[in-house]
C-alpha cells in the first residue's frame, strides 16, 4: 500500500483542472458491453478503479484500448460470458453494473458479490428486485449470483431508495427488453444523465433520465457511439474544500457548476472567497474567520455524502461549531477518529457528528478509512503543522486521478511512496 506524505501549512496557488467522474466512467465503461458494435469514451480518468474494469473487461474477452489522452476504445463483440469471481468483484464497487449489463447483453450474468470502500451497509437488494420484475431469476451461492433470464420484459419498478447503482443497473438490463420499462423514484444524479445519453447515443430510446421518472423502451440493437465522461463533481469540490483552507488565488477549471450548488452555498455561508464563472471556479486568499455550517447529505442535488468528509477538515477550521447528519452510509464518520489524532475536537453522536474549531491541527501518521476519508485527511494535512502521513492511499488513489501532482504543481509540498 502507499503514502501519501505532506509537509503542511504551504500557500497554494495556480490552476487546477478537474478530470473525468469517476462515478460516471465506473458506470460507462460496463455499459459498453451493451454495444454491438464499439465505442470510444473520452475524458476516463486515469485512476485505480478504471484500472480494475479493465481487468473485468479483459477476463470477459473483450477487446480494450486505452489512450493516454483519456480516450478508451472498446469492442465486445469477442466476448465470452464468463463468470466474475470474488478476486476481480471484490477490486471496487462499481463491478457491480456488470451483472446489468450482462443480463441485458446475453440474458445471464454470474458474478461475486461487489467489494468497495466500508462505509456502511451497501446491499444490492434493489437492483436484485428490479431484475426480477423485468422476468429474471436469482440464485445465491453464498457470495456467488446467478442472474438469468429466458427473456426479458418492460416493467414497472419502484425503487424505494433513489439509488444511483440500481437506477444504472436496471436502465442496462432494461434496454434491450422487449417492451418498456419505467423506473419511478429514480436517482436523478448528472452521473444518470450522463448514462443514459451514453446509451442514447448507441441507438437506445430512454426519456427522463434527471428526475424522478426514467422511460426506456428496449431497442434490438446498439451501434457504435463516441461519448464523452462529465467532469468529476465530487473532485472539483474537494479541490474547492482545499482551496478554502489553503488558496492563496486558486483556480480549478473544467467543472459544471450546477453540479456544486450545493457545496459552493455552504462554501459562501463558511465566508469563503469564492467566485463561480461558466466552466471553472476561483478561490481567492483564505478567509481567516470562516464562520460554522450545518450540512445535511441528502440525494442529488442535496449535499453530497461523497463530500461531507472533506468538508468535515474545513470545519476545524471555522470559530464556533459545525455539524454533520450523515443520512446516506451510517458508518461514514470513520474519518473523524484519523481527525482527532491531528488535534481536531469531534463528538459523534449515531448519525451526527459536531466538529468545534477553530484548531491547529498537528501533523501525525493517519490512515484513510475509505476513498473519501482518504481526500479528507489530505485537506486535513495541507492545513496541519508539520508532517503528515496517510497511510493506506491507494484508497485514495481510486477515484482521484494524478491527485499528487496536481497539488505539487500548485505550491503543496507532497509526494507519493
Amino acid at each position: 500500500m502507499h503514502k501519501i506524505i505532506i509537509n503542511g501549512g504551504k500557500k497554494l496557488e495556480g490552476e487546477i483542472t478537474i478530470s473525468g467522474a469517476k462515478n460516471s466512467a465506473v458506470a460507462l465503461i460496463p455499459g459498453a458491453i451493451l454495444c454491438d458494435e464499439k465505442i470510444t469514451l473520452a475524458n476516463v480518468p486515469n485512476i485505480s478503479d478504471v484500472d480494475a474494469l479493465e481487468d473485468i473487461l479483459t477476463h470477459l474477452n473483450a477487446k480494450i484500448k486505452r489512450k493516454k489522452n483519456g480516450e478508451l476504445h472498446i469492442s465486445s463483440d469477442t466476448i465470452k460470458n464468463r463468470k466474475i469471481d470474488k478476486k476481480l468483484a471484490k477490486k471496487l464497487r462499481a463491478s457491480y453494473y456488470f451483472m446489468g449489463a450482462l443480463l441485458g447483453k446475453y440474458k445471464k450474468c454470474e458474478m461475486c458479490f461487489p467489494g468497495g470502500c466500508s462505509i456502511g451497509t451497501r446491499p444490492i437488494d434493489l437492483h436484485l428486485k428490479g431484475f426480477e420484475a423485468l422476468g429474471a431469476t436469482i440464485k445465491e451461492n453464498g457470495d456467488m449470483y446467478t442472474i438469468e433470464a429466458e427473456e426479458l420484459k418492460g416493467a414497472r419498478i419502484y425503487l424505494d431508495f433513489a439509488s444511483v447503482g440500481a437506477t444504472i443497473n436496471l436502465m442496462f438490463a432494461a434496454v434491450k427488453a422487449e417492451g418498456t420499462t419505467v423506473i419511478n423514484n429514480a436517482a436523478k444524479e448528472p452521473e444518470i444523465v450522463n448514462v443514459a445519453t451514453y446509451l442514447n447515443s448507441m441507438g437506445a430510446k430512454i426519456t427522463g433520465a434527471g428526475t424522478k421518472r426514467i422511460k426506456i423502451e428496449g431497442v434490438k440493437y446498439l451501434h457504435s457511439c463516441f461519448h464523452e465522461v462529465i467532469p468529476d463533481r465530487i473532485e472539483a469540490g474537494t479541490y474547492e474544500i482545499i482551496g478554502a483552507a489553503c488558496s492563496n488565488n486558486l483556480k480549478i477549471n473544467n467543472i459544471i457548476p450546477e453540479h456544486l450548488e450545493s457545496l459552493n452555498n455552504k462554501l459562501r455561508e463558511m465566508r469563503v472567497n469564492i467566485s463561480v464563472n461558466d466552466d471553472s471556479v476561483y478561490i481567492g486568499e483564505r478567509i481567516k474567520d470562516l464562520k460554522p455550517v450545518s450540512v445535511t447529505t441528502e440525494v442529488y442535488p442535496g449535499f453530497p455524502t461523497d463530500l461531507q468528509q472533506v468538508l468535515a477538515s474545513l470545519m476545524t477550521q471555522a470559530n464556533g461549531e459545525s455539524d454533520i447528519h450523515e443520512t446516506i452510509w451510517e458508518n461514514r464518520f470513520q474519518n473523524l477518529y484519523e481527525l482527532k489524532k491531528m488535534g481536531a475536537k469531534v463528538k459523534i453522536d449515531g448519525e451526527r457528528a459536531y466538529i468545534k474549531g477553530k484548531t491547529e491541527l498537528k501533523g501525525t501518521e493517519v490512515y484513510a478509512t475509505d476513498l473519501r476519508a482518504g481526500a479528507g485527511l489530505v485537506v486535513a494535512a495541507l492545513l496541519a503543522e508539520g508532517t503528515t502521513i496517510i497511510d493506506n492511499a491507494d484508497l485514495i488513489l481510486r477515484g482521484y486521478e494524478g491527485i499528487v501532482e496536481k497539488l505539487r504543481a500548485v505550491g503543496a509540498d507532497i509526494t507519493l511512496k
